[in-house]
């Protein structure tokens, strides 16, 4: 089980809730090798992996939005594995919603948005896919309200994370 101080965990929560939930998701790549693969999730329960995911995502969409999240491979990651449902008994239902509305748009345009492309092809794809501007923005309203339903539940389920050293 990876560990954390427990002072780390207090000057965190004072810092904020951005703050505390950053330091479980450092500390919880950093168990891992700090890389997303198959042999570090292994290591992972289901809450560590959903915090991976929420951050992950909120990084991505905040940003590059969806089209960067999509074309930086994390598409499978986020949308064709239980996050949404994950996110729903957390308690971001209204999020949940939004994750199942970016699995649809994935769903319809992953192949031209992962496909080999350079800088510029890359940007143009910004203008290509204006649904995924909708998408970004509902997030984007959304963020602070989330972070902090993730950050309520690592606090109430802090063993489900990490253990805490003295």
């Amino acid at each position: 089980m990876l560990k954390i101080k427990e002072q780390e965990i207090i000057e965190a929560a004072q810092q904020g809730m951005d703050a505390f939930v950053e330091l479980f998701y450092k500390a919880t790549l950093d168990y891992i090798g700090g890389e997303l693969n198959a042999e570090g999730m292994e290591k992972l329960n289901a809450d560590q992996i959903t915090l991976l995911a929420y951050c992950i995502y909120r990084e991505e969409v905040m940003d590059g939005g969806h089209v960067q999240l999509i074309h930086n491979g994390y598409g499978p990651f986020i949308f064709l594995n239980p996050f949404a449902k994950a996110m729903r008994l957390w308690g971001a239902k209204p999020f949940s919603k939004l994750v199942y509305s970016g699995r649809q748009f994935y769903e319809e345009n992953h192949k031209a948005i992962t496909a080999e492309c350079d800088e510029e092809q890359f940007m143009a794809m910004f203008e290509n896919y204006p649904e995924a501007d909708d998408l970004d923005d509902e997030f984007i309203e959304m963020e602070e309200e989330v972070t902090e339903i993730v950050a309520r539940y690592i606090d109430e389920n802090i063993p489900n994370f990490a253990e805490i050293e003295k």
